[in-house]
């Protein structure tokens, strides 16, 4: 039966880029002390961008965790005191010059280990008002491609936040 832990002692073992890292102490529902190991980081947003023709707008950038250039919608942290519709388009505008209709399609969890927050959207009828402003360590290219193309590079698990992606899908009735 699932049951909460309690937290009985935690260690920050450092910081980096907007993330902590955490070793925590944790008893569990059987009286057993177990270490794990957390991250404390900003929640973060990413946009499905649609352009008024239906071409998805899509940014390319090298990953080195898994050593890639890699598909990604555009997207962030949340900055403090911003709200994720914010983050949404403020990341769409920067990352790539487009500017839209925002609408929320869902949230998730970043993963097990970590307190992040991920918020999907959807921006619809994009249009290019404005170069990129990207920040020192990002180099974007931005893509258009069809639907049916971003469909298959989130069902080949070609880019990240492809949970996000498969929600602003659906938002749009287009999973099928």
């Amino acid at each position: 039966m699932a049951e909460r832990w309690v937290e009985k002692n935690r260690t920050t073992l450092g910081e980096v880029m907007g993330r902590t890292l955490d070793q925590v102490t944790f008893l569990l529902p059987d009286g057993t002390e177990k270490d794990k190991y957390l991250l404390r980081e900003p929640s973060a947003a990413a946009v499905l961008a649609l352009t008024p023709d239906m071409q998805v707008i899509i940014a390319t950038q090298y990953r080195p965790g898994p050593d890639e250039i890699l598909y990604e919608m555009p997207g962030g942290f949340i900055e403090p005191g911003e709200d994720p519709a914010g983050a949404a388009a403020r990341e769409l505008l920067e990352e790539t010059g487009y500017k839209g209709t925002i609408e929320f399609a869902g949230s998730c969890w970043d993963d097990a280990r970590s307190n992040a927050r991920r918020f999907g959207f959807v921006a619809r009828d994009c249009v290019l008002v404005a170069d990129q402003n990207l920040d020192p360590m990002e180099f974007v290219t931005v893509e258009l491609v069809s639907i049916e193309r971003f469909k298959e590079i989130v069902r080949k698990g070609l880019m990240t936040d492809v949970e996000l992606a498969y929600r602003g899908l659906d938002h749009l009735g287009l999973l099928g």
